[in-house]
Order: C-alpha cells, then sequence, then structure tokens
C-alpha cells in the first residue's frame, strides 16, 4: 500500500513542539507532541515518520495506524469516534477533502476541510500557547439543505504506548478534586459529567504518565476542557493505534441541532506535556494563564466574607461594626453574601427577585456601601443568577421561565436543592430580567466584586422541548461578559457550592473561583494543591475560617488555618468581632505578612517537592527571579516516624545563597515540640544547592501543624578590583 505524500507542519514554542502531516485529502495526522526536537527540515520530518511508521499488524484491518485529528471509522479507527452527526435519522459519514492550512506564525495551524456529498465544513484551530500549553478545538458548519445533529465534536491528541498510568479526579462536596491513579485501562473509555456543571467529583483533568506521576520529575500529559458543563474526558487505548487522550463537550440527543448554515464550535481543549512531573504540568497551565490579558494583574486584595460570620441573620449595625473591625485588622474587600435580598431569611425563598430587603435594611445598602468604601475598602455582594425559588415574585410572575421538564415543576417529583430551581437564562426576557437587577445594584451602590454562585445540579433541563443544558451554559457566559463589559473594573468570583465550577472556560470571565465551601485546613491543604495542578494561586480564594471548621467540626490552630489560605487569594470566612484580643492581633500581623508576601506568591512558580511520608505536605513558591521563595511544611496527620524526613527545598538557583527564617506572624507553632530556636539560634544562611540537595530537617511535628519559611538571597558580591592604572 502506497503513502500519499505527505506535507509536514512544524509548531514550536516554549520548549514544545507539535508535528503533523497531511496529504491532500484528508485531515493531519500528529507525528508528535512534546518535546521540542529543535530545527528539524522536511527531509527531517519525512525521515521521522518513516522511521516511526509500520506496517499495518496482522488480524487488522488495512489501515494506517497514525490517527488523523478528528478519528473515525474510515480511518480503521474501532476506538470512540472523534465525530458523530446524524442527518435524517442516519449516521453521517463524512470523507474529509482539505481546501486550507494556514500556518499564522510559528505556533499556530489552521485546516479547514469539507465533504460536499455530507454537507459538512470543518475547521480546526491547533495552537502552541504561551508556556507550551497546546490548544486544540473544532467548528462544525452545516452545509448541507437540512438540520443535522451533532451528537460529539472531540479533541484529541496521541500518547505513548509507554504511558502506562491514568490518573484521573473525583470528589465530593467540601472535598473536591481528589486524584485517583490506576493501571492504563485497555479499550476506550470515559469520564462524563451530566450535571449541568462541572461537578465536585469533575474529571477536571485527565493524565496519563509513565509510572506513577511524581511532583518533580517523570514525563506526563494532561488535558483539561474549558466548558463549564457537561464534558467528556475521553481514553482509547487500542491494540492496533497510539492511545488517545482527549476531551469534548457532552452532548444529550438533540442537543445540538445545526440548521443550514449554522455551526457548533467546541469548547477549547487544553493539553500540557511535562518532563519534570506534574509541577511542569502545573508551570504551563500557569504561564498560559498569567500571559492573558484580561489576568488579574492588580494585588490581589485581602477579603472578609460574611457568610460564616452571620450566615442569613442580617442586622445593619452587626454588619457595620464587623466591616469597622474588618478595616481595622487589614481587610482590603468586604463581601456581604447570602441573605441581604428580599424574604431571605433562610434557603427557601427570594432567589430570582434581587431586591433588597428592606424588611432588614429599612435604609437599604446604600449606608454600608458607603461605610465600607468610606474605609477604604471594596464592596463585594452575593448573587446566585442562574437559579430562582418557587417562593418568589419571579417565579409566581413567570413559571415558563423555570429550565426543567415541565411535568416536573412544581410537581413533587421535580427534584430540587435548599428548594431552588434553574432560571431559564436562555430565555431572553428572563436574561434580561437578572442583567438589569444586577446591573442596577453593581451600579448604584458601586459594587466592586461579585460573588457568583450556582448551588445545584441542572436536573431535566429543558428549553423550548429540547435539552437546555448548552444553550444555559452559554447563556451563563453571555450574562457575564455583558456585565463585564457595561462595569468596567468589575471583578467576579465563580463559586459553585464551592468548588464546582472552576474550568478555564468560566475563568475566561471570572477573577478567581471559591476552591470550596470547606475552610477545615486538612481538608484545604488537598484541595488548593489540586486546584492548583491548573490554575494558579491568585485565581483561587483561600480563607482562614472559624474553629472548630464548620464543614468538618475539627478544631486547628490558628497559625494553621493562616498557614494553609497564604497558599492562594487569602482572606477570612469568619466572625472576627468574636476573636479573643490575642486572635485579633494574630490575624492583623496574617494580613500584614499576607500583603508583604502576595507579590512572590501570585507571581512565582508553584512547586512540589516529592516526600515519602503522606502525613507531610510540602510546597513552595519562587520568585521568577529565584532571589525569594515562600515554603510551607505542614502536617495532616501523625509522621509516620519521630524523625522527619529532610525536606528539599526545590527551585532555587543553586548558585545564589539564602537566609532562611520562620514566619510566624499569625502565631508561632511553638505547641507541641516546636521551640523558637528550631534553626539554631536564628535564621541560617545556605547556598541553593545546598537547600535543594540536601534539604532542611524540620522539627518534629505533630499532627496538623504549619511552618512558613521564608527564603531571601543574599546580594551577590561585586568583584574586587585594583586601581585603575
Amino acid at each position: 500500500m502506497t503513502a500519499e505524500p505527505r506535507t509536514p507542519t512544524v509548531l514550536r514554542r516554549d520548549g514544545v513542539a507539535v508535528i503533523t502531516t497531511s496529504g491532500a485529502d484528508g485531515l493531519p495526522c500528529v507525528l508528535h507532541w512534546g518535546a521540542d526536537l529543535g530545527p528539524l527540515e522536511a527531509a527531517d520530518v519525512d525521515a521521522l515518520e518513516q522511521a516511526t511508521s509500520r506496517q499495518t499488524p496482522p488480524g487488522t484491518l488495512d489501515a494506517a495506524w497514525r490517527l488523523p485529528l478528528v478519528p473515525q471509522e474510515s480511518d480503521g479507527w474501532a476506538g470512540r469516534p472523534g465525530l458523530t452527526v446524524v442527518r435524517d435519522g442516519r449516521p453521517v459519514h463524512p470523507r474529509w477533502s482539505v481546501t486550507a492550512v494556514e500556518q499564522d506564525g510559528p505556533a499556530t495551524l489552521r485546516v479547514t476541510a469539507d465533504d460536499a456529498a455530507a454537507g459538512l465544513t470543518l475547521r480546526t484551530h491547533l495552537e502552541i500557547g504561551a508556556g507550551g500549553l497546546v490548544l486544540l478545538g473544532h467548528e462544525l458548519t452545516n452545509d448541507g439543505p437540512g438540520p443535522a445533529d451533532v451528537e460529539l465534536l472531540e479533541a484529541t491528541l496521541p500518547v505513548p504506548r509507554a504511558a502506562g498510568r491514568l490518573t484521573q479526579f473525583t470528589g465530593r462536596w467540601t472535598r473536591e478534586k481528589h486524584p485517583v491513579t490506576t493501571a492504563m485501562p485497555p479499550g476506550s473509555t470515559t469520564r462524563t459529567s451530566r450535571r449541568g456543571r462541572g461537578g465536585h467529583d469533575a474529571p477536571w483533568v485527565t493524565i496519563a504518565s509513565t509510572g506513577a506521576p511524581r511532583n518533580r520529575s517523570g514525563e506526563a500529559w494532561a488535558v483539561h476542557l474549558a466548558w463549564s458543563a457537561d464534558v467528556v474526558h475521553r481514553l482509547d487505548r487500542m491494540t492496533e493505534h497510539p492511545t488517545l487522550l482527549g476531551a469534548g463537550e457532552h452532548l444529550r440527543p438533540g442537543e445540538v441541532r445545526l440548521a443550514p448554515g449554522e455551526s457548533y464550535a467546541t469548547p477549547t481543549a487544553f493539553f500540557a506535556w511535562s518532563d519534570r512531573g506534574l509541577d511542569g504540568i502545573s508551570d504551563r497551565f500557569h504561564t498560559w494563564l498569567r500571559a492573558r490579558p484580561g489576568h488579574p494583574r492588580t494585588p490581589r486584595p485581602l477579603v472578609l466574607n460574611t457568610w460564616e460570620a452571620v450566615y442569613f441573620d442580617h442586622d445593619p449595625a452587626r454588619l457595620a461594626a464587623l466591616a469597622r473591625r474588618a478595616a481595622e485588622v487589614g481587610v482590603e474587600r468586604f463581601v456581604l453574601d447570602d441573605g441581604w435580598f428580599r424574604a431571605r431569611r433562610d434557603d427557601t425563598r427570594g432567589l430570582g427577585d434581587w431586591e433588597v430587603d428592606t424588611d432588614v435594611w429599612p435604609d437599604g445598602l446604600e449606608p454600608l456601601a458607603e461605610l465600607v468604601h468610606g474605609l477604604g475598602m471594596q464592596l463585594g455582594l452575593w448573587f446566585e443568577p442562574e437559579m430562582v425559588n418557587l417562593d418568589s415574585d419571579l417565579a409566581r410572575a413567570h413559571p415558563g421561565w423555570i429550565l426543567s421538564n415541565p411535568a416536573a415543576v412544581p410537581s413533587p417529583d421535580g427534584l430540587s436543592f435548599r428548594t431552588q430551581y434553574v432560571l431559564d437564562l436562555a430565555h431572553p426576557d428572563a436574561f434580561e430580567h437578572v442583567r438589569s437587577r444586577m446591573s442596577h445594584l453593581v451600579r448604584s451602590l458601586g459594587i466592586d466584586f461579585i460573588k457568583w454562585d450556582h448551588n445545584r445540579d441542572l436536573v431535566e433541563p429543558v428549553h423550548d422541548g429540547a435539552p437546555g443544558t448548552h444553550v444555559q451554559t452559554l447563556a451563563a457566559y453571555r450574562l457575564l461578559d455583558v456585565l463585564r463589559a457595561e462595569h468596567p473594573g468589575l471583578e467576579i468570583e465563580s463559586c459553585s457550592s464551592g468548588g464546582a465550577r472552576t474550568d478555564l472556560g468560566i475563568l475566561a470571565r471570572t477573577d478567581r473561583v471559591w476552591a470550596s465551601d470547606s475552610n477545615d485546613p486538612v481538608e484545604r491543604q488537598d484541595i488548593q494543591r489540586w486546584t492548583e495542578l491548573v490554575l494558579p494561586p491568585e485565581l483561587v480564594g483561600a480563607h482562614v475560617g472559624p474553629s472548630p471548621a464548620h464543614s468538618s467540626g475539627r478544631a486547628t490552630d490558628l497559625s494553621f488555618r493562616a498557614a494553609t489560605s497564604l497558599a492562594g487569594s487569602a482572606g477570612f470566612e469568619w466572625d472576627i468581632l468574636a476573636c479573643t484580643p490575642e486572635e485579633t492581633t494574630a490575624i492583623t500581623a496574617f494580613g500584614a505578612l499576607y500583603r508583604e508576601l502576595r507579590g512572590l506568591l501570585h507571581t512565582g512558580t508553584v512547586v512540589h517537592p516529592d516526600v515519602l511520608d503522606p502525613a507531610l505536605r510540602v510546597r513552595g513558591v519562587v520568585a521568577p527571579d529565584r532571589r525569594e521563595a515562600v515554603f510551607t511544611i505542614a502536617t495532616v496527620a501523625a509522621p509516620a516516624e519521630a524523625l522527619v524526613e529532610r525536606v528539599r527545598l526545590d527551585g532555587l538557583d543553586p548558585d545564589l545563597t539564602y537566609t532562611v527564617r520562620v514566619r510566624d506572624e499569625a502565631g508561632p507553632a511553638r505547641w507541641g515540640w516546636i521551640t523558637p530556636g528550631w534553626i539554631g539560634d536564628g535564621p541560617v544562611t545556605l547556598p541553593g544547592r545546598v537547600l535543594a540537595g540536601v534539604g532542611l530537617q524540620p522539627p518534629t511535628l505533630w499532627p496538623v501543624q504549619a511552618l512558613v519559611l521564608h527564603l531571601v538571597a543574599e546580594p551577590v558580591a561585586e568583584p574586587v578590583t585594583g586601581p585603575a592604572r
């Protein structure tokens, strides 16, 4: 079987290359993606293809083993197809002819292909973004005379067969993003979310690795989908083809029906390759996110959110006192959470009306807004724009605006959560109702920040007789975009009963996420670690809560809670009016420490030194110039041995000398065996090569303790020169 002549394309950026080959007909095939192989001529790529190709093995179809960007049965592919389209109730099997290949600079490829007989055009965008992150998306246009149903269209890239381990994520409320690593399963497997949002058990990221994944070493290939609703993460390990890793939007039957001339664009799939373990994956995502034009670049303010301080018990005098105390301890953003709008004395009423409750706030929210701004703080306000209670003026006036199976609401068979339902934002009048109410409040109160919540799954979401998750998600995106355009400078947090909606789709329109409704710092250690696998710490809300934690009942020392909060965009979720004088002094000092260090914490490279003891958590942030770093050594349980293993402080410049000191402004962790003289009689000074190669010996740690280490490089000595002659 004679191979068709192929035209190679080499994309490269930031240490990553993608090499594709394509013929006159058919979609491009990826020959390699991963390490940049250096300068390659066309002849080199031809030779590479020849050197890595083989004949079809016995017992399989007479088809090439290498797969195109959208694999189908016509390619001899027995795994999950990359595209499924139905027209007039019959499947369509396109035979693509490439009509245009455009390479826009060294790192972007656009391919257009069509099948006139099938009445379809496919446009593919492949790009290596900042940091070496690979972006892949498709757009399908119906050129035929009648409607066409898109059942699936997904992005895939091949990974080597040496990748023998698979890491996926699961979780639950207050325990989001829990990794599970297994042997690579054979055949085609999928992880699907059908919650109308990502969910606490969202696939989040799927990682193929050579051996069990490590933080600082080993090869890994990962995929994340920038979509805030139903998703599919897929892995195809077929016997005669390369392993495929991919993701796409999960579409229900009839959800995307294209009329003639209409198009469906997939969410962007982000692929990351690393030969430096999981930290290498994170570094690519963090670099790409920080390079975005809209990435937050002002200092991330210290926040106080009122939820765990007052819940629904809104009293203007008490909240004014809380605002004054917040300003005294250094808070920069005061956020009024749920309970401010009409009839909202519990979670059963009022969602959707968005009118200030004058029974509780007889003078409106204006006095609080003036006080907060007068104290030099930003004002934030909580909304749940995509939801509605049946006990609301909105639902009574417009029951048809509820996104649901009409047979289920208000039937007792209709499932609710906190007695709330979903508002159909794809309905133009419902959209305008919410937009106008929110926009009015933002403008009249001078709101600087919205905490945007989304507390329930979408169950039987029916819009105009068809599945409605897709159009609902696009409408929510549009509402976010419109509000941001109407109010430049407005910042928004994505909260979804914690971390159930933290993907790059929502973060294209928001400024941070709420990682979890759990402020238990033991749980938060891991929740935040795996959230920052993709998101840099400045995008992850991390607050100091009360003790015992409301979500778990676990009591913890303030120093441990404060150290854990330093790992993100910090704040308080706590009635700080009830703090003792000692606690008030400690949280004031913590606020000052956060403001001092956030320029480093929110711009540096995040590192996770590998440790053996499962009770240990070690995390660092190293400045871009590597002249400063902050490391946290923490325990979440009793260490396995009395002599804790040495901790290597990775990521430092081996040729610089660092002074290391403990930062214990939020209360020294001196209970247990830790004493002020842990590092000798004070700070120690060591070369970076020693701190990374030998490490530091932590003191004997009790369960749930943390040490915050601050490293600053010594000035480089000027060379001594003799007098000029």
